[in-house]
């Protein structure tokens, strides 16, 4: 309680000491959730209430005004109380309820899977996002409160917790340019993802942290004097530490030691000018030695984020190398609070408003991107891809700076460029020679679109999985569905067709129109014909879409069908019971093992085999251990038919082993492991080592729900750096 009062008191304090607050809603407001959060605790312990006077607080420092702190403080109120958005409006106006509205997960709809309840909050949220960007900016200071107060969770909801904020928060606070609410939720990610890892870095930093002040006071000494007396005035002059994240990402990421990394020290140099900018910048490599290719201009380059700044890093006498920042004071106070530091709410200005505007552009591309595709991780997918911390900055022909994400390919640059230069073109030159379609594109590069104009050209369906901006592959979908119509409803349909007779046997034509008629509504098609389409130019993923008819049918279909018809059947025509997923022709509730020879997974072709004691074990038909000739084997009468159930790809899952291949490099499983984290896939078992040709073979023991499901597992492993080969052990 007495912490409570503490924490009222400091944002009324914050709140009295900036006239430009309303003080009197301010205090009703937190009277008002008070009241509503009356007798509701945390996990940990502390009263409700504590946690919105934070989110308030946090957005107080960030400069924020009335409405967003007002809105801080009743964020909850709709979802946790029996207060209602209509009541908050009433009381507070239509602008604070819009903005906690936008705040309010979609708790109470059901969804098929975690990922796509994530994926409709974030796109509410985005939605929102979009019409005003305080909701975003309250929902960052409301996952920063949560996350430096997230240990009274359990492990794995603290880890979940954590995956999800490094994967979209922190990169939507990167790029909204507020550096400090990014770099302590990547800090705090770190801590619980790689409790091991935050632990060595914080160890080494705080070992260091006497001999680092000493030396940052004597940079900072030596550059005040050369740049008084070169200038004639005094300058701005400040130490800064690299974050725990950004030296973890160099550390294990890329496997440099703590000695190897160049920018953990900096320099900030804060000036009045742009020309004095480049004065400084010039006096800096006079007075240190400058290291070849650390220099970065990102003034005239700024990053997409409006971030601008000179960096260079340079060694002192002792041969300790240091990154030093020169920017302007506006530069600076952009570089902090990023969006929140020309807030158009503050500026009062409709030119403000439209600049604004320009600014949260990716908003709508992310949006655009998930509606064409339809499928729930797509909008996470793109947050990570498009939101990412590295950017590369390439040139067309004509000297046009384009920034793209690290990663991107050079059809992302063309459709960068313009929509119909991506669908026109047909190759690329980077630097004046021929590359491939699937060239990945780097800084400084020239690049050049080789386009046709040829009529009905467009891209390939394959682009799909090349390119990397969720811009590139929403415009790569609107082609196919707006040029190849017809083309995809027919495929779309064949493709339906033959997965359910594939996984569904004996669906009447009545029960597949009602499921076509039901996920057409679910992925918000006007027509079975834009569904169908949708399934054929990819937008809508099989690998997908099955596993949500298989449980529609098992729950809404097959159970009322049987309740109404009851009929009377023979013993020898009766269905056999399911057990572990699996149906053996003429035998019910027999004992079922996988053999590990070959470990199938649904989706494969399985066969049984009588057993003396151990029931039957299941095999993949190609399995070595199974004859070619049935008929002609040893034991030919212990061989069975077997066959899946229709119902086991639900929440179902089979341990398989991929042997993988790949360069010895220090983390190359920590990425692995990474992926497989963020796939959510449960890891078992894993064995590396090194071969003599400097590569590694590494077997890996992984959960499964279907050959498709391993699929994309293989696939997206096989997509990380250095990983040469992945393969399905068995068989």
């Amino acid at each position: 309680m007495i912490q409570f009062v503490s924490k009222k008191n400091d944002l009324l304090r914050a709140i009295e000491a900036n006239p430009s607050y309303n003080r009197e809603m301010v205090v009703k407001a937190l009277d008002f959730a008070s009241q509503c959060h009356e007798g509701q605790f945390r996990r940990s312990g502390e009263p409700y209430i504590e946690h919105p006077i934070n989110v308030a607080l946090i957005l107080t420092e960030l400069g924020m005004d009335t409405e967003c702190i007002v809105s801080a403080l009743l964020h909850d109120v709709v979802e946790d109380t029996d207060a209602t958005t209509e009541t908050v409006a009433k009381m507070f106006g239509k602008d604070v309820a819009v903005l906690v509205d936008g705040v309010t997960k979609l708790g109470k709809i059901p969804y098929y899977s975690r990922e796509e309840q994530q994926s409709e909050n974030l796109r509410k949220m985005l939605f929102a996002m979009a019409e005003d960007v305080r909701v975003i900016i309250i929902k960052l200071a409301d996952r920063l409160h949560n996350m430096r107060t997230i240990d009274s969770l359990r492990e794995q909801k603290r880890r979940d917790i954590s995956l999800e904020t490094i994967e979209v928060y922190a990169p939507i606070a990167h790029r909204l340019g507020i550096r400090g609410v990014k770099e302590e939720l990547e800090d705090l990610c770190i801590r619980q993802l790689d409790p091991m890892g935050y632990a060595e870095i914080l160890n080494a930093l705080t070992l260091r942290e006497k001999d680092r002040k000493e030396f940052l006071s004597i940079i900072q000494a030596r550059i005040s004097e050369k740049l008084d007396a070169a200038m004639g005035k005094h300058i701005h002059i400040e130490g800064r530490v690299k974050s725990i994240h950004g030296i973890y990402r160099k550390m294990f990421m890329q496997g440099k030691s703590f000695d190897e990394i160049y920018d953990i020290y900096a320099i900030r140099v804060i000036v009045d000018t742009v020309n004095e900018c480049y004065n400084v910048l010039g006096i800096i490599h006079d007075v240190f030695r400058l290291i070849p290719g650390r220099f970065k201009d990102y003034i005239s380059t700024p990053k997409q984020n409006q971030y601008q700044s000179l960096h260079t890093t340079v060694i002192d006498r002792e041969g300790i190398p240091f990154e030093v920042q020169i920017r302007t004071y506006d530069m600076h106070h952009t570089a902090e609070f990023g969006i929140a530091a020309h807030w158009k709410y503050k500026v009062g200005t409709g030119a403000s408003k439209g600049n604004m505007d320009e600014h949260l552009t990716w908003i709508r591309q992310l949006l655009d991107a998930q509606r064409e595709s339809g499928e729930a991780d797509e909008l996470v997918t793109s947050i990570k891809n498009d939101l990412t911390l590295d950017e590369v900055f390439v040139f067309t022909p004509k000297g046009d700076v384009t920034s793209l994400p690290a990663g991107a390919t050079v059809i992302d640059f063309a459709y960068a460029i313009h929509t119909a230069v991506g669908n026109r073109m047909v190759g690329a030159k980077v630097d004046g020679r021929i590359v491939p379609i699937d060239y990945v594109v780097n800084n400084g590069e020239i690049i050049e679109i080789i386009t046709s104009n040829q009529q009905g050209k467009g891209p390939a369906r394959d682009w799909l999985n090349i390119a990397k901006t969720s811009e590139a592959r929403s415009k790569i979908r609107s082609w196919f569905k707006k040029e190849r119509r017809d083309e995809n409803i027919a495929e779309g349909k064949m493709l339906l067709e033959r997965e359910i007779r594939t996984n569904i046997i004996g669906l009447t034509d009545d029960e597949r129109q009602q499921i076509y008629e039901h996920f057409a509504k679910v992925y918000h098609s006007n027509s079975l014909d834009d569904f169908y389409a949708a399934v054929g130019y990819g937008g809508i993923l099989l690998s997908r879409l099955m596993p949500r008819i298989r449980e529609y049918y098992t729950v809404n279909l097959k159970s009322a069908s049987k309740a109404a018809a009851k009929p009377k059947i023979t013993p020898e025509k009766q269905s056999r019971k399911a057990m572990e997923g699996v149906e053996i022709e003429g035998i019910d509730n027999c004992l079922i093992r996988f053999s590990s020879c070959c470990g199938p997974l649904p989706g494969d072709d399985i066969i049984g085999f009588v057993t003396r004691g151990h029931g039957v074990s299941i095999h993949k038909r190609d399995c070595t251990n199974v004859p070619k000739d049935i008929a002609c084997c040893e034991h030919p009468d212990r061989w069975i038919p077997a066959r899946w159930s229709s119902t086991v790809g639900v929440g179902k899952s089979f341990k398989a082993t991929l042997y993988i291949t790949g360069l010895d490099r220090p983390s190359i499983i920590a990425d692995i492991s990474l992926a497989l984290t963020g796939m959510r896939v449960p890891m078992h078992a894993i064995n590396a080592k090194a071969t003599k040709d400097g590569n590694c073979q590494i077997f890996l023991t992984i959960s499964a729900e279907g050959t498709e499901h391993l699929n994309n597992i293989i696939n997206r492993i096989s997509k990380i750096s250095d990983v040469i080969t992945v393969d399905r052990t068995g068989g």
